[in-house]
């Protein structure tokens, strides 16, 4: 895998998203933001850039995907492919954080068109310096996976579905095989 990283161009290309996205929330028609608290909106909160959280992943894919139901913020069910497995270690400096080897599953809608896949999931932020419900993140691959590809996959990108800020909206749960028993300190946070 070819991975030319500059810390520094990293960095800025993040707080770069990051101010894109705080002007969609508060002047796009479609921000989750309710109309009526858009003038007030200052801002989303986000835990500071940490690339130790910019992990390399191992693919493994499925062939056969198995669907998987996910429940919804609303009590509906939603059906979804597992389609990958993605397999990384984090190393973290500070003690208090645990080392170790952990696996997200990434899925697809059962008629995907081109879209990115989609990995929801929980930590232990979760429901404390993040939403309850979870956080996403989407990898959109230059092409098809095989096993034992590697991919960068950045915890930084983590962001808050958008039925945190709205009721209109219906969000899928993380489904339990992607509940990580480990604090990921990066991303948006929701308090």
């Amino acid at each position: 895998m070819n991975d030319s990283f500059d810390v520094n161009t990293w960095r800025a290309e993040l707080e770069d998203k990051r101010d894109e996205k705080d002007e969609f929330f508060a002047e796009h028609p479609q921000s989750p933001i309710p109309p009526e608290e858009r003038e007030a909106f200052s801002g989303l909160e986000y835990f500071d850039p940490d690339a130790d959280y910019r992990v390399h992943a191992t693919v493994s894919v499925h062939d056969d995907p198995n669907p998987v139901t996910m429940d919804t913020t609303t009590g509906r069910e939603v059906r979804y492919l597992r389609v990958a497995t993605l397999s990384f270690d984090l190393k973290r400096d500070d003690p208090e954080l645990s080392d170790g080897t952990y696996e997200l599953a990434a899925y697809q809608m059962e008629r995907p068109e081109e879209e990115p896949l989609f990995i929801p999931f929980r930590d232990k932020t979760t429901g404390q310096q993040t939403y309850e419900g979870g956080r996403y993140m989407e990898l959109s691959p230059d092409r098809e996976f095989e096993d034992g590809d590697e991919v960068v996959l950045d915890l930084n990108l983590a962001y808050t579905p958008f039925c945190a800020y709205s009721e209109t909206f219906d969000c899928p749960l993380p489904p339990e095989e992607n509940w990580l028993g480990v604090t990921i300190p990066a991303g948006e946070r929701f308090e």
